[in-house]
């Protein structure tokens, strides 16, 4: 068996990189992909936590346990399955369970901050950055935060205003030079076939 092809998504919270991801294995095909996410590689942050939009970086890489990631995309590239940890945002605990991740022919990994870490990028086969406008960002975190992780929107405005926006300028937005492709929301559809075509013509198939 071939090892697997690594593909990492990253780009600003709310840029869409998930959406993306799923996008892109549907055109490679869902039986071909496993899918890993950085945001269950938080530390757990509920001893410092005092209040919804409150002092704790949620966004800074220091949050994240980058050095576990690194040691299971490498056991992926090596051809062993991993249990990826799961992380609860309304307690801001890991949760006991974990999912295994196999690896399938390819790995789509996204992530704010994945092209920010020599140690997981040494894993990365292609790294694509999706480059979307703060303000559509920010509206979109704003939804998925007060709707699905139980936040509310006043702590969501002064996290991004304190935090999201701050180590995104020194961080992620940086991050996009080390990419090789740059995805906008406007074309998604376009993108992951023309991803199709080039893994296709690299023979990762």
């Amino acid at each position: 068996m071939n090892s697997p092809v690594i593909i990492g998504i990253a780009g600003g919270s709310g840029s869409g990189k998930t959406t993306f991801a799923s996008r892109l294995r549907e055109a490679l095909g869902a039986q071909l992909c496993s899918m890993m996410a950085q945001d269950h590689y938080y530390r757990d942050q509920s001893h410092r936590f005092d209040h919804d939009g409150g002092s704790v970086n949620f966004d800074h890489p220091d949050a994240l346990d980058f050095l576990l990631m690194a040691k299971h995309l490498e056991e992926l590239k090596r051809g062993g399955a991993i249990e990826s940890p799961r992380y609860c945002f309304e307690s801001h605990t890991r949760k006991p369970e974990t999912v295994t991740v196999s690896p399938n022919k390819f790995i789509l990994v996204d992530g704010i901050l994945i092209f920010t870490q020599p140690k997981v990028l040494r894993w990365l086969d292609h790294k694509i950055f999706i480059d979307c406008e703060e303000s559509l960002r920010f509206e979109r975190r704003l939804k998925r935060d007060v709707e699905e992780r139980g936040r509310t929107p006043e702590g969501v405005e002064a996290q991004f205003v304190r935090q999201v926006k701050p180590m995104h300028d020194l961080y992620v937005e940086p991050s996009k030079n080390v990419a090789c492709d740059l995805v906008t929301p406007e074309n998604f559809d376009e993108k992951a076939r023309d991803w199709v075509r080039l893994i296709q013509r690299s023979r990762a198939f």
